[in-house]
């Protein structure tokens, strides 16, 4: 069985849906690939240094930009599909004009940036070209959909004068658009960039070395080591090796693909039907997405809208990660029940001789939190955890960190970084003209109006625009749109600031698992051989409970306990409704209690994990009450004939 599940296509289609996330880089070889990876490592040599050594913030930026452009152009084909291997004169010269973009504010930097205002026709000219560049590097790294977006934005910005009402404005010429987007820091050079250029890449070498110091394959082995020989085995391994690789990676793909390939053979050893080992690989990482100490790349963004520390996100986004993972685990330890999982029996190294060997990998990832806790700020915690990993790396020979590998590792977190750089260039020139015009203040204001000035509906329309727009571009993108246009309705509403970003955030995270770009299912299913719109709704099995987590922090005031805030006590209880309320929808979702469910059963299961999301001392007591109920019915019905385990709708032949 194992020789047909890892049939070397299945993995390939799954890497082209990685490439689909990220771009179908080319693979360069003699003096052009050369070249490349050194400017590669030259990017990441700079910027680890720049964590360290002082440099200006627009220096920094524009540095940064350059070097994204002419990476990207090097790298992306033209045409995505096309799967170009050669440098063409376009790609030279679209990297001449990148030079020349990025380098023209240097040759008069002091009169360039106090022309904002009355910016001169060459001014104009080498703007336009910027924005234009932008939108064609974050084309061939993400698609056509963001650059789309953002050219709508421009529109609005010129065309404000001719729109209707409410969403007319005096609009903008080009002089004032090139002045606000290329020379000030509120447009391409804002926070965004600036995000990616400080927290973003540094957060990607360290993956990278960790990656190339074999850190990925010990955390599966040890997953595998650590739950091994029992029935819900297979499903605990996913859960917890996907916590251990996307807690660095930050990446749902690339950890549904990595988990995948070696986790699959196990599932469907267990008895997992192709769609329910799909969904379950592709929840488990999804869950990198939202899991410390590195999160998504929204989440430094986070800390800069916010003005807060990373470690506060991190605090933040610790008890919604542990509920994540906690209902993963509840439908895992159930669905072993429904569908009669085996055993699985894992042949290799003890936990505990694993953990011996190469247990170093862990310290560097709390060594990154550790920093923070002794007062450094997340850009030198992360680069003092990076040196940490390096040097740790030469306690076994086969992990060690030696020139060449060193070499791959610097270029890998060099390139790992261009397609959310160029998502957060574009993502700029939104913000930009958001702030320009006005447009958030008009859209909350909407959003309001539409809701009544109802709290629980403004809520639900916000959650459906960021689900809408995650439909269509990343989640980094979908996060910092969303963030300027619809979290001034719900602050406005007196929900907390932090409480609304992280509930956008969440929803935002909702594009893993939705088509059509649920990119983390599809990419299991390519592993798994089944129906990629089964595993897609296999995985929204999985993550649906968690979903509804983001509502508890906005809808009530103590349930910003969830985020870490307010009173211990207040903490400690939501936290527990919170995981009776998950275990509940759990139960009636996967139709699995005690015992199979019956409708009754599964209606007051599901009615209780609602009632116990919405923090209150009495939603609290009817929540716990319809649960205990069910699992009275449960108890009374334990003389009654089981049916037996039930697998992909057809019972197990039990032995």
């Amino acid at each position: 069985m194992a020789d047909e599940v890892m049939d070397p296509a299945r993995v390939s289609a799954a890497m082209e849906l990685v490439e689909a996330e990220e771009g179908p880089r080319r693979r360069l070889t003699g003096p052009v690939g050369r070249a490349v990876s050194g400017v590669a490592v030259a990017m990441s040599l700079l910027f680890l240094y720049w964590a360290w050594g002082t440099v200006t913030t627009q220096i920094l930026r524009l540095a940064f930009l350059g070097f994204t452009l002419v990476l990207s152009f090097l790298l992306y084909p033209e045409l995505r599909k096309r799967g170009l291997q050669q440098v063409g004169w376009p790609d030279w010269l679209l990297v001449a004009l990148s030079l020349l973009a990025v380098g023209y504010p240097l040759w008069d930097f002091e009169e360039f940036i106090y022309r904002a205002a009355l910016p001169t026709t060459w001014d104009q000219i080498f703007g336009g070209l910027t924005i234009l560049l932008v939108l064609e590097a974050t084309r061939r790294t993400t698609g056509w959909i963001l650059p789309t977006v953002a050219l709508a934005f421009l529109a609005y910005a010129w065309l404000g004068a001719w729109l209707p009402a409410p969403w007319t404005h005096q609009g903008y010429g080009l002089d004032r658009l090139v002045g606000h987007m290329y020379m000030t820091l509120e447009g391409i050079f804002g926070v965004p960039l600036d995000v990616a250029a400080t927290f973003i890449i540094l957060f990607t070498i360290y993956g990278a070395f960790l990656e190339h110091s074999r850190a990925g394959e010990f955390f599966v082995n040890f997953s595998l080591a650590a739950t091994g020989g029992k029935p819900t085995a297979a499903g605990r391994t996913v859960t917890l090796a996907s916590f251990l690789l996307g807690g660095p990676s930050g990446s749902g793909v690339a950890t549904t693909v990595t988990l995948g390939s070696v986790a699959w053979p196990l599932l469907a050893k267990a008895g997992y039907d192709k769609a329910s080992a799909g969904g379950l690989l592709s929840a488990g990482g999804i869950g990198a997405i939202i899991s410390p100490p590195v999160l998504g790349a929204a989440a430094f963004l986070i800390a800069e809208f916010l003005k807060v520390s990373y470690l506060d996100v991190i605090a933040m986004a610790a008890i919604p990660t542990l509920l994540y993972y906690w209902s993963v685990f509840v439908m895992v330890e159930l669905d072993a029940k429904k569908f009669g999982a085996q055993p699985v029996a894992v042949a290799g190294e003890s936990v505990w001789s694993l953990t011996r060997k190469y247990g170093f990998h862990f310290l560097s990832l709390i060594a990154i939190v550790v920093f923070m806790l002794w007062g450094y700020t997340a850009i030198l915690a992360v680069f003092y955890a990076t040196v940490l990993a390096a040097a740790l790396s030469f306690l076994r020979r086969e992990t060690a960190l030696t020139p060449p590998r060193l070499g791959r590792a610097l270029e890998g977190g060099a390139v790992g970084v261009l397609s959310v750089a160029a998502t957060c260039a574009t993502a700029g020139i939104i913000v930009g003209v958001v702030t320009l015009t006005g447009l958030g203040l008009k859209f909350s204001i909407i959003i309001l109006a539409l809701a009544g000035g109802a709290l629980f509906l403004t809520v639900l329309y916000t959650a459906l625009a960021v689900w809408v727009l995650g439909l269509a571009v990343p989640v980094t993108a979908s996060y910092i749109i969303a963030a300027v246009i619809t979290a001034p309705a719900m602050i406005r509403l007196g929900v907390p600031e932090y409480a609304a970003h992280m509930f956008i955030f969440y929803y935002a995270v909702l594009s893993e698992v939705s088509p059509p770009t649920a990119l983390s299912p599809f990419a299991a299913a390519a592993i798994t051989g089944g129906n990629p719109y089964r595993t897609t709704l296999m995985a929204w099995k999985y993550t649906l409970p968690t979903f509804l987590v983001p509502f508890m922090f906005t809808l009530h005031p103590d349930g910003v306990g969830l985020l870490l805030k307010g009173s211990w006590g207040n903490i400690l209880w939501t936290t527990t409704t919170a995981m009776v309320g998950l275990a509940a929808l759990a139960a009636g979702l996967t139709g699995w209690l005690l015992r199979k469910t019956s409708l009754l059963e599964q209606a007051l299961l599901v009615s209780a994990g609602l009632v116990l999301v919405y923090p209150g001392w009495l939603q609290d007591l009817i929540g716990f009450g319809l649960f205990a109920l069910a699992a009275l019915l449960q108890y009374l019905r334990r003389r009654s004939p089981d049916p037996g385990p039930v697998l992909a709708g057809q019972p197990v032949e039990k032995k």
